[in-house]
């Protein structure tokens, strides 16, 4: 009987090296997948083409119906980094009470860095 509770311990030893080890396809599959995330960057403009200060920009996660939100950069910049890509977000922004057009940024789009500006009305 000893033969079988030796065996059993590594078999069990095995399994969990297998498991702790980065080289295992579990680790593979999670680092694959955080190198699969895109980045939305983008600017707020006024009628003007000025850039916006402060103004917040919305994304929402059309799957999940999270929200995320940012507030502008003094060049009026915002930047929403590890977004899935298999999602689509929407994107606008507000300021003293006026708003942008909703934009999307569609799953189909394979880019890992995209640019979007916003013009608030």
């Amino acid at each position: 009987m000893k033969p079988l509770v030796t065996i059993g311990c590594a078999v069990t030893l095995l399994w969990a090296a297998l498991a702790l080890d980065p080289a295992t396809p579990r680790a593979e599959a999670q680092k694959g997948h955080a190198e699969q995330t895109r980045t939305l960057t983008g600017h707020v403009f006024n009628r003007q083409d000025q850039p916006l200060e402060k103004a917040v920009v919305y994304l929402k996660n059309t799957k999940s119906l999270g929200v995320k939100t940012y507030i502008t950069d003094p060049d009026g910049g915002y930047r929403f980094p590890a977004l899935s890509p298999n999602v689509d977000y929407e994107v606008y922004a507000e300021h003293n009470g006026a708003r942008s057009d909703t934009k999307t940024l569609s799953a189909f789009d394979s880019r890992k860095q995209v640019n979007i500006t916003l013009h608030v009305k």
